[in-house]
C-alpha cells in the first residue's frame, strides 16, 4: 500500500483526507502520462479515460475535478455518470480506453469518498503507475525521467464526452449472461442507495423476474445508510414480509453482493464461493479445481470444500490479491467473505449484480431454494471488532499487542483461530476470532482490543 492509495483506491473524508485538489492533480497527471505514452509511440491522438461515480454528494465535485485535470492535460474524459465499479472496468477494456476511474468509497459512509484507478484491461491499476501518481502528488516527479506535466493549449486541450451509452452497453452485457428465464421468481434487491439503483432492476426485469427493490432512492447522503450489504437485516425483513424467493444486497459501488434466502437467512461470500464452486465442479468447469479465498474466510468453508474434494488457496484480504492469484494460476472462481466475488471468465473485478445472476443460475439449474443450497455448509461462529486507531503500523509493532495476540493464539489452538490485521482502506485494526462458540470468540477479541485501547492506540 502507498501513502495515498490503499488496497481499493485513494480514500478519505471528502475535502479533508481527499480533496478536490487531489482529484484535479490525479486527473492532470493521468491525462499527461497517457498522452505522453501515446506521443512516444508516435500517435497524435488524445488519451481517452472513462470515469464513473457513485451517488455520494461529493462524487460530482470529484468527477468535475478529475475531468478538469484530465482535459487540462490534453486527455478526453468520457463520463458514464452514476454507475458501478465493474461497469467502469468492463467499458475500459472493451472500448479500449487508456484507463478508467471510479469515484466511490464503496461501503463507507457518505461523507467519505475515493478514487479507484483501473487499467486498460479492466483490472486494478498496477503499483508501478500508482507509485508515479503518488510521487506527483508529493511533488516528486519521477515519470519519464522527471518531466514536468504540461498544460495543453489550443486544439490539444481535451474534451468531456457524455458516455451513458457505455453504461447501457454494460447492462446489455449482464442481461446476455442470463442463460435462464427468471419468470415467476420473486426477487428482492437492496441497492444501498448507491451505484446499482438504476441498473440492477433493469437487468432482473429484462430476465423476467418479479423484482422488488429497496435502497433505490439516493439523495447524496443516504448511500449505505441502514441498507445494502453492510446492513443485511433490512433486506432479510423485506424478503420474509413479502414472501420473496431470494434477495440480493449490494454495496455502494456494487462490486459486492450478499444474499438472503427465502427464510430471511444471511448468505455470505463464503456461502457463495461454496455454492458456485460446487456447481462448477459438478459441471467440470472448475479449472485447477481451486477456489481462491482470503485469510478472512471461515473454517466452515474449508471443511465443506474438503468434503467436496475441492482445493482452495488463501490470499491477503482484498479482491485485488484474489484476482492477482487467479490470473497467475488460471483459477476461475475467487472472492471474499464480504461478498467480493470474482468470476474471471466474465469479469476482471468483483461484480455484485453478476454475482446475483450466477446465484440465480444455480438455483434454477438445481431446482433448489437458496436455503437448501446452503445446507451443506456450517459456518463457525466469528466475532470481528474494528478498532479505530491513530497509527495502524504502531499497533501491529507494539510488543504488548503482539504478546496478547500470541497468547490468544496459543490458548485457542486448533479449535479456532485469531486474526489481527490492518484495514487497507480505513484507519482501523480488525480483530477477529473464530471458535466453537460466540462466547469464546468474544473473550479473545475483547482481550486483544482491551490491550490496544489500554496502550493508547485507539481514537
Amino acid at each position: 500500500m502507498g501513502k495515498y492509495f490503499g488496497t481499493d483506491g485513494f480514500r478519505g473524508e471528502a475535502n479533508i483526507g481527499l480533496t478536490a485538489d487531489h482529484a484535479f492533480r490525479v486527473g492532470r497527471f493521468l491525462g499527461w502520462y497517457y498522452g505522453e505514452l501515446k506521443r512516444r509511440a508516435g500517435s497524435s491522438e488524445h488519451a481517452r479515460i472513462v470515469i464513473g461515480k457513485d451517488t455520494r454528494r461529493s462524487s460530482y465535485m470529484f468527477e468535475y475535478a478529475l475531468a478538469a485535470g484530465l482535459t487540462s492535460s490534453g486527455a478526453d474524459a468520457y463520463l458514464l455518470h452514476v454507475t458501478t465499479t465493474p461497469s467502469v472496468a468492463y467499458i475500459a477494456k472493451i472500448d479500449e480506453f487508456d484507463c478508467g476511474i471510479m469515484i466511490s468509497a464503496s461501503h463507507n459512509p457518505y461523507y467519505d469518498n475515493g478514487i479507484k484507478l483501473i487499467n486498460s484491461n479492466g483490472e486494478k491499476m498496477s503499483e508501478e503507475v500508482i507509485s508515479l501518481v503518488e510521487d506527483y502528488l508529493d511533488g516528486d516527479l519521477t515519470a519519464f525521467g522527471g518531466s514536468e506535466p504540461t498544460y495543453a493549449v489550443r486544439e490539444d486541450i481535451g474534451r468531456t464526452v457524455d458516455y451513458v451509452s457505455g453504461r447501457n452497453r454494460y447492462i446489455g452485457y449482464l442481461i446476455s449472461l442470463g442463460i435462464y428465464s427468471f419468470k415467476g421468481i420473486k426477487v428482492g434487491l437492496d441497492c444501498a442507495n448507491g451505484s446499482s439503483w438504476n441498473i440492477a432492476k433493469s437487468v432482473f426485469d429484462a430476465l423476467g423476474a418479479k423484482t422488488y427493490v429497496v435502497g433505490a432512492e439516493p439523495d447524496g447522503i443516504n448511500i449505505n445508510k441502514d441498507c445494502g450489504s453492510t446492513h443485511l437485516e433490512n433486506l432479510q425483513k423485506f424478503v420474509v414480509e413479502n414472501g420473496l424467493d431470494v434477495g440480493f444486497a449490494y454495496d455502494g459501488d456494487a462490486d459486492r453482493c450478499l444474499c438472503v434466502d427465502e427464510k430471511g437467512g444471511a448468505v455470505t461470500g463464503d456461502h457463495i464461493l461454496y455454492i458456485y464452486g460446487k456447481y462448477m465442479k459438478n459441471r467440470g468447469k472448475l479449472l485447477t479445481n481451486t477456489v481462491v479465498t482470503t485469510v478472512m474466510s471461515n473454517f466452515g468453508l474449508y471443511k465443506a470444500l474438503d468434503e467436496q474434494g475441492i482445493g482452495y488457496a488463501k490470499t491477503a484480504v482484498g479482491d485485488k490479491y484474489v484476482y492477482e492469484y487467479m490470473q497467475k494460476n488460471g483459477c476461475r472462481l475467487g472472492g471474499e467473505q464480504s461478498g467480493h466475488i470474482i468470476f474471471s471468465k466474465y469479469a476482471s473485478t468483483g461484480d455484485g449484480i453478476l454475482t446475483s445472476l450466477k446465484m440465480m443460475e444455480v438455483m434454477i439449474a438445481s431446482k433448489k431454494k437458496m436455503s437448501e443450497l446452503c445446507e451443506e455448509l456450517t459456518i463457525y461462529p466469528q466475532v470481528l471488532e474494528n478498532v479505530k486507531v491513530k497509527d495502524k503500523a504502531a499497533v501491529l509493532s507494539d510488543p504488548d499487542v503482539a504478546e496478547a495476540i500470541k497468547k490468544a493464539e496459543e490458548e485457542i489452538g486448533i479449535s479456532g483461530r485469531i486474526l489481527v490485521r490492518e484495514s487497507g482502506t480505513e484507519a482501523l485494526i480488525r480483530v477477529m476470532a473464530e471458535a466453537e462458540t460466540e462466547e469464546i470468540c468474544r473473550r479473545y477479541v475483547d482481550g486483544i482490543v482491551k490491550t490496544i485501547v489500554g496502550k493508547g492506540h485507539a481514537v
